[in-house]
């Protein structure tokens, strides 16, 4: 149990209410539900969940009950939000809040409520509302940012509308896009190793790749994607050896390191790069794009000692008895030395 006193948890949290079903109904809260996180680990500390009998049963209408599933017979031996007051209270006052939707919906809900019993009612430290953090910095990707269409986005599972079940969903969706939202910024990376031929594609090309540094920051987040393909990838029942994407075997690599993939494409009898690459020849020059194929052009390009400021993306691979997640680099800059 969490004390009261600690503040620093963050307050991940989730109502559902009735729907009303004429104008001026105004809305019935029929569940709480809530979560402490660590801030720095962002794990789960403590939880709780509770169904909400409304004053008035027949506020729970056919409407209501399509949309999150409870039936005046699920809340009727509930308690009432006023018996509830001081757990909500102590639970979110003088914490950070934290929620999908919560400051249009959810944070005037929870006011209004404290409003009919005549409490004051608490106050956050400061609110992180993951729609308008999400639509703002990861775009239109999951379609109209609802929660089910971020959870489907990540393969995630079906949000079931119930509020407990929505906070840790709301928490695994806003780990899954600081990740996507870490990877798309670029990282400046230093070569360890030059270029490898020594893998081959599906279709008989031979893949580039190079062996980069792997700085503790992008460690921490590559490790996270890989503990969560990981468990998929057993959970899938396939005979291959998985293989970590952060290389630490000590000797030839100086590790820890990881492996940027040049992904390339045939076009006729020649093969050129997918990945674009640029040269920073100075901080006043415009960077030069190549495109080419040319193992030797590209080698003195980039070479054991190169910072390169890397854009890429995670594939997952099961191939030839090996899986794993592989980092395709989608852009390279490469600074002149």
């Amino acid at each position: 149990m969490v004390s009261s006193v600690d503040r620093s948890e963050i307050a991940f949290f989730d109502l559902e209410t009735t729907v009303p079903t004429r104008p001026g109904q105004g809305f019935a809260i029929l569940e709480f539900g809530s979560i402490l996180v660590c801030p720095r680990k962002l794990v789960e500390l403590e939880s709780y969940e509770t169904l909400v009998r409304p004053h008035n049963l027949s506020l729970i209408s056919t409407l209501s009950v399509r949309a999150n599933g409870i039936t005046a017979d699920a809340v009727v031996s509930a308690p009432t939000f006023s018996e509830i007051a001081d757990r909500v209270y102590d639970i979110l006052h003088g914490r950070i809040w934290a929620g999908h939707n919560i400051i249009r919906f959810d944070c005037v809900r929870l006011r209004e409520a404290f409003a009919q019993i005549n409490r004051p009612p608490p106050e956050p430290k400061g609110t992180i509302d993951s729609l308008a953090l999400l639509t703002q910095r990861f775009g239109r990707r999951a379609g109209d940012m609802k929660m089910a269409s971020l959870a489907a986005y990540f393969g995630l599972g079906k949000q079931t509308h119930r509020s407990l079940d929505d906070v840790r969903m709301n928490l695994e969706v806003l780990k899954y896009c600081a990740t996507v939202l870490f990877l798309m910024h670029s990282n400046s990376l230093r070569v360890r190793f030059g270029f490898s031929t020594k893998y081959v594609d599906l279709a008989g090309r031979p893949r580039l790749s190079i062996v980069v540094d792997a700085p503790p920051n992008l460690c921490g987040i590559l490790d996270a994607c890989d503990e969560l393909a990981k468990k998929r990838f057993v959970e899938s029942d396939s005979d291959s050896e998985w293989r970590p994407v952060v290389n630490r075997r000590p000797g030839f690599y100086n590790f820890p390191t990881v492996r940027l993939q040049l992904p390339n494409v045939v076009e006729g009898d020649s093969a050129r790069l997918v990945t674009e690459i640029y040269q920073k020849e100075s901080p006043s020059s415009r960077p030069v794009v190549l495109s080419m194929y040319d193992v030797e052009e590209l080698q003195a390009l980039i070479h054991p000692g190169s910072i390169v400021d890397a854009y890429f993306s995670l594939d997952p691979y099961d191939y030839q008895q090996n899986a794993g997640i592989r980092l395709v680099a989608k852009k390279l800059i490469v600074e002149s030395n």
